[in-house]
């Protein structure tokens, strides 16, 4: 598919991942619909893409949020969507706060579900239609300390996996990225040191967004994991399990260790 001339939503393009995405779309010849829920970040994003995008501040988690959203998306024609918004708490289950849990349930699964069943209507019309859900190597590897946002991410894949399907007879291409971690402002101070701890590499923003204008020139529905060893992890796990269990017992004492400080 070509890009250039394509009118694209981005959504949390307020976020560190999701700008960059629309820059680089941008870039390529895009039309853009920015949402987030940060107007100042939206704003200054705007005057950096040039060409006029569309700036729809909205909060995708509520009714309200969706349904602006749409309008918009409507009146503008929109042939594809980047559903990049999510959040991210660290902490051991036993630990965590209820709110953080159904905002992680809230905006990283049920709000991306809601907003592709209300947007499906007017991708149909469109003669080359994509949607790309930005999701995580943790969608496919339980990890301690994540068990909320895993269970999140899981789920999108899920869903992304399972819509490809469902409109395999369409001309909707369902693609699903999966970055390992990523260097933005989501990652608390003790996230980043438990990465360095365990020796697990960070991409930049920058590169989650060549990956998604590389999936949307696919004229064919993708999925694809970003990383390596990660690519490797998560298929050790789909096919050992055991192995992976073993393994991150091992670590469990570091993981807990900057859960705890994160607590604090």
């Amino acid at each position: 598919m070509d890009i250039k001339g394509k009118t694209i939503l981005v959504t949390g393009a307020s976020g560190g991942i999701g700008g960059e995405i629309a820059r680089a779309l941008a870039a390529k010849g895009g039309r853009l619909i920015i949402s987030g829920r940060n107007s100042n970040t939206l704003a200054q994003l705007a005057t950096q893409l040039g060409g006029s995008p569309v700036v729809v501040n909205a909060d995708i988690c509520t009714d309200a949020g969706r349904t602006a959203i749409v309008a918009v998306c409507a009146r503008e024609n929109v042939d594809m969507v980047i559903h990049s918004a999510g959040t991210l708490d660290f902490a051991l289950v036993s630990a965590q706060n209820p709110n953080n849990i159904q905002t992680m349930i809230d905006l990283n699964v049920a709000a991306p579900i809601l907003l592709s069943q209300a947007l499906l209507p007017l991708l149909e019309k469109r003669p080359e239609a994509a949607m790309v859900f930005v999701g995580s190597t943790f969608g496919s590897i339980g990890h301690p300390g994540f068990a909320v946002y895993c269970a999140s991410k899981f789920g999108l894949r899920g869903f992304a996996e399972s819509l490809r399907r469902e409109l395999a007879d369409s001309q909707i291409r369902i693609h699903y990225l999966a970055p390992r971690a990523t260097t933005t402002e989501l990652n608390s101070d003790n996230v980043v040191a438990l990465n360095q701890a365990l020796g697990n590499a960070s991409d930049e923003p920058g590169l989650v967004a060549a990956n998604v204008v590389e999936i949307l020139a696919s004229s064919a529905s993708r999925s694809i994991d970003m990383g390596w060893p990660e690519k490797l992890f998560i298929r050790v796990n789909a096919l050992f399990p055991a192995m992976v269990d073993a393994a991150l017992a091992k670590k469990l004492a570091i993981i807990r260790r900057f859960a705890e400080k994160q607590q604090s």
